[in-house]
């Protein structure tokens, strides 16, 4: 789990620079920060669902997705239980930046295959892709946040962890079909996330989690069928 282990360290690292730097930005440029990572994140997850919905085999299935999942996750109330256990550890701004942290950390192509290619084919490109960029997202969103956005390695972790340990099992499933539907609900996902830190609409990202296991059912049902 050489890859994995990096992809941490990265985001880790990421977040010391990050928080240190933030302590010498004056609240205006923290602020500036703030208002660039929630532009960033708007523009991929765009980004994400421009590129994957013309090669969609099931247009729809995106919106179906969205609404079975976000059904799921107000009924879990997910980002209410994520709230109270950041609010633990930090002031309330920071599950902002953490839910964040987690949508563009996990949900993305080379986060789901990079640890698929390392347990199977002992390839770690993916994830060390992912580290660079990680690297500089966590730097950034920690100058806005702090270094509780370091929480979020653990998460990713665990993530990754678990896709490892169970790439055998999953890697015929992974089709290039299924990645592009994933992919276009992570990118609504993350967009929702932009739009939250941008002020212009709170739409609890962390409650349309659930939405990235519904293609996954569907592509099951169809195998079966």
């Amino acid at each position: 789990m050489i890859g994995t282990m990096t992809n941490v360290v990265a985001i880790l690292i990421g977040s010391a620079v990050g928080s240190w730097l933030k302590k010498g930005i004056k609240e205006e440029y923290q602020t500036a920060l703030f208002t660039a990572m929630g532009f960033s994140a708007t523009v991929l997850g765009i980004n994400a669902v421009v590129q994957n919905m013309p090669h969609s085999q099931y247009p729809v299935l995106f919106i179906m997705s969205l609404a079975i999942g976000g059904l799921v996750g107000t009924i879990l109330n997910i980002d209410a239980a994520f709230q109270r256990f950041v609010g633990r550890f930090a002031k309330s701004e920071l599950s902002k930046g953490l839910s964040t942290a987690i949508l563009l950390f996990c949900v993305g192509t080379l986060s789901i295959l990079g640890p698929i290619e390392s347990a199977l084919y002992d390839n770690h490109t993916y994830l060390f892709t992912n580290a660079t960029l990680d690297l500089v997202t966590s730097m950034a969103l920690a100058a806005t946040y702090g270094f509780g956005i370091a929480l979020s390695a653990i998460v990713l972790f665990m993530w990754q962890g678990s896709l490892y340990l169970a790439a055998i099992y999953i890697e015929p499933f992974l089709t290039d079909a299924l990645m592009t539907e994933i992919s276009i609900v992570g990118g609504v996902l993350i967009l929702s996330s932009g739009l939250a830190i941008l002020g212009i609409k709170d739409s609890k990202s962390l409650n349309l989690l659930p939405a990235l296991v519904v293609p996954v059912m569907w592509f099951l049902v169809v195998a079966l069928f």
